[in-house]
């Protein structure tokens, strides 16, 4: 889609749009109200620095259209780009599995929420090894990481919307 395209969508149509790359209404609304935008660029800038704003309430929320990492989204408007933000996670492989599923009953525990990260372009191994890393965080600092990784999960699929 051109910036042009997004501009010229009605405001529920484009919210819609927007609200794939995160579920965050303050930042949806936001964007939207802000066209129309003159290039691709200032809607990422826009969308950047709105993001760095977003509450915990916010973050939380927003985890609800978010899978476990290494299960699959139930559907909806963020499935498609969920199921290939995670493309480098094997499902077939039974011991990484049961490491993830650990790792995430274990973070769940830790802290109320799912386990986010940007899983696009990070192996397995990788993801992995960040949710071990995270289980050390307080819980202030995690909720800092996990906003981080949404900005991040956001701004990639904003950029995907525009190319």
């Amino acid at each position: 889609m051109r910036i042009d395209e997004l501009n010229d969508l009605d405001p529920a149509e484009a919210g819609a749009l927007l609200r794939t790359c995160a579920d965050v209404d303050s930042w949806v609304r936001a964007l939207v109200d802000a066209r129309p935008y003159a290039s691709a660029a200032a809607l990422l800038d826009q969308a950047r620095t709105l993001a760095a704003g977003w509450t915990g309430a916010e973050v939380e929320a927003a985890l609800a259209d978010h899978p476990r990492i290494g299960d699959r989204h139930p559907g909806g408007a963020s499935a498609e780009l969920s199921a290939r933000e995670q493309s480098g996670v094997d499902r077939e492989d039974e011991e990484l599995q049961r490491r993830l599923r650990a790792g995430n009953r274990a973070y769940e525990e830790r802290f109320g929420r799912i386990f986010l990260v940007r899983a696009a372009g990070r192996s397995a191994a990788e993801i992995l090894a960040l949710l071990e890393e995270r289980l050390g965080h307080d819980p202030a600092t995690e909720l800092e990481v996990t906003s981080g990784q949404l900005a991040e999960i956001a701004l990639l699929r904003l950029e995907g919307l525009l190319s």
